[in-house]
């Protein structure tokens, strides 16, 4: 991609009620726009980071058996009174239609689209288990939209769903989806920081799992067992007696953490008031235990940024960065073009900075505010020595590679 065609530009300044982190460092790069109050675009480089976010966890998503559906965002009222949450959800978008005067709500989750789809295709013990995910945008009346794209009113956000004939399968599953989970934020490059926490299971179970990461960032306090590194939600320290659940240690630390993914337990709140039943090897009717597990995109991209920044912009782990290179040209465009097109031809993605009216501590400063991993830099300087300038996003270490061997040199690195 060359920057010179990128109708994106970095920017000084942002929002004046804009006061995270992650928000402004995105904005200033050009990664995000702000519409209004927790409603944020996407542009053309965020959603390269987008993209990548979501295919690792499409990919780990496959590999636990999820199979992938969309579901529509408008529901009718019918199925959310069904559940009770029609009233009962705080945070519910909810509206009439104006042709067909219908209440409807902007979907916030989908349990209650869901659970009655899956009733017309489950019958028999036999059609169990199986589990169905969708990635698309969600829409919650949050009363006050806060930390940027942490916490939005529409957002993407990643729900799985399981399905299962028996309390047992399901807490297999439920183990498999940790361990998926895990794989995510590795993959992601927050792995490190990020821990099983013990939380309220609201009305589903005695405890639901958040996947918390550290950071200043963050709306929860957490409490830390480094022995098992398990941790508990502060929401429920004095039911567990400030100790961990899993080995019993009471020499916790306590962490300011966000939330990037969840997982629960559901048992039968879903399936209950649907009639969602399956018939036993007895011929008998039961019904079906259920559970969901939730990635909000934004909000790991957001979380991604808040932990791996300096003061000079964002430091992209390669996995989800818009680009792997940053190349960029000192007045030297025409080998600067060659490199572009070899790196690309190789399969190597590079920004190329290739503008002519912007000076070179410019570049620099953009080049570290977008966060690639690698920059590359081709200068009068370094062609005198037959080479190009190559330095990593997190080191001040500059190494000079010979013309002939970067590319070579960028597939090893």
């Amino acid at each position: 991609m060359r920057q010179s065609q990128l109708f994106t530009k970095t920017t000084k300044t942002v929002p004046k009620d804009e006061v995270s982190l992650n928000a402004k460092l995105l904005i200033q790069a050009g990664f995000v726009d702000k519409l209004m109050a927790g409603v944020y675009i996407i542009l053309p480089l965020g959603f390269r980071v987008f993209k990548k976010i979501e295919n690792i966890i499409r990919q780990e998503m496959d590999l636990v058996g999820g199979q992938e559906m969309f579901m529509p965002s408008l529901h009718p009222k019918a199925n959310w009174d069904k559940t009770g949450r029609w009233q009962n959800m705080d945070d519910l978008f909810k509206f009439k239609s104006y042709y067909s005067k219908i209440d409807v709500a902007l979907g916030p989750t989908h349990e209650e689209v869901l659970s009655p789809t899956a009733k017309k295709y489950i019958a028999s013990y036999k059609d169990l288990p199986f589990a169905a995910y969708h990635i698309q945008n969600k829409f919650r009346d949050e009363k006050r939209a806060k930390s940027g794209v942490l916490r939005g009113r529409e957002f993407m956000m990643k729900d799985l769903y399981s399905f299962h004939a028996d309390q047992k399968d399901l807490d297999k599953y439920y183990e498999q989806v940790k361990k998926a989970y895990f794989k995510i934020f590795n993959r992601c490059g927050i792995g490190k920081k990020t821990y099983l926490t013990y939380a309220s299971g609201g009305t589903f179970s005695k405890y639901s799992h958040e996947f918390q990461t550290l950071t200043e960032a963050g709306e929860d306090i957490i409490y830390i067992c480094d022995k098992c590194r398990a941790a508990v939600n502060k929401e429920i320290m004095a039911d567990q007696k400030n100790s961990c659940p899993e080995c019993g240690n009471k020499d916790l630390r306590e962490a300011k953490a966000v939330e990037v993914g969840n997982i629960f337990k559901l048992g039968t709140k879903f399936s209950k008031p649907f009639g969602l039943t399956y018939k036993d090897k007895t011929g008998k009717d039961q019904l079906v235990i259920m559970g969901c597990y939730g990635i909000g995109l934004q909000r790991l991209m957001g979380t991604i940024v808040e932990i791996m920044s300096d003061k000079n912009g964002i430091i992209w782990p390669e996995a989800v960065a818009p680009f792997k290179v940053h190349l960029i040209s000192l007045r030297q465009n025409k080998k600067a073009d060659k490199i572009y097109k070899d790196l690309e031809k190789a399969g190597v993605e590079v920004l190329y900075d290739d503008r002519e009216d912007v000076s070179p501590g410019a570049k620099f400063a953009d080049a570290d505010l977008i966060g690639c991993p690698y920059r590359l830099v081709v200068s009068e300087k370094t062609l005198a020595e037959d080479s190009v300038e190559v330095k990593l996003r997190d080191s001040d270490k500059i190494d000079l590679v010979k013309l002939g061997d970067i590319v070579d040199k960028i597939f090893k690195l």
